[in-house]
């Protein structure tokens, strides 16, 4: 399965348009995550944990489309856009969903 931000794939006409799909994933944000994080706000640097978490988590939405397009028929995906947010009570929860238009080229 192919996935593209363009609207288009080049060399590859597209022959039907299946519609929008998407894929959902959520992740939890543990505690010792927080505090590592804490320290690079603290002391400057990255929070590669958070990174890992949003790697997986858009990785994860993608795939999971990816499978929604093929159970449609589909061989690839334009147009895609993964979004981010926080949800939860305490916004301890990492969303990440993807977004696209399913086709056949």
């Amino acid at each position: 399965m192919i996935a593209v931000t363009t609207p288009t794939l080049e060399g590859a006409p597209i022959k039907r348009y299946y519609g929008i799909v998407s894929g959902e994933t959520f992740a939890g944000v543990n505690l010792f995550k927080d505090i590592g994080a804490g320290l690079s706000n603290l002391f400057g640097g990255r929070a590669s944990n958070y990174e890992k978490e949003l790697f997986e988590a858009s990785q994860t939405a993608i795939n999971e489309m990816c499978q929604r397009a093929q159970a449609m028929g589909a061989n690839a995906v334009v147009g895609v856009h993964v979004d981010y947010f926080t949800a939860g009570s305490d916004n301890g929860m990492l969303a990440a969903i993807a977004t696209g238009t399913a086709v056949e080229v």
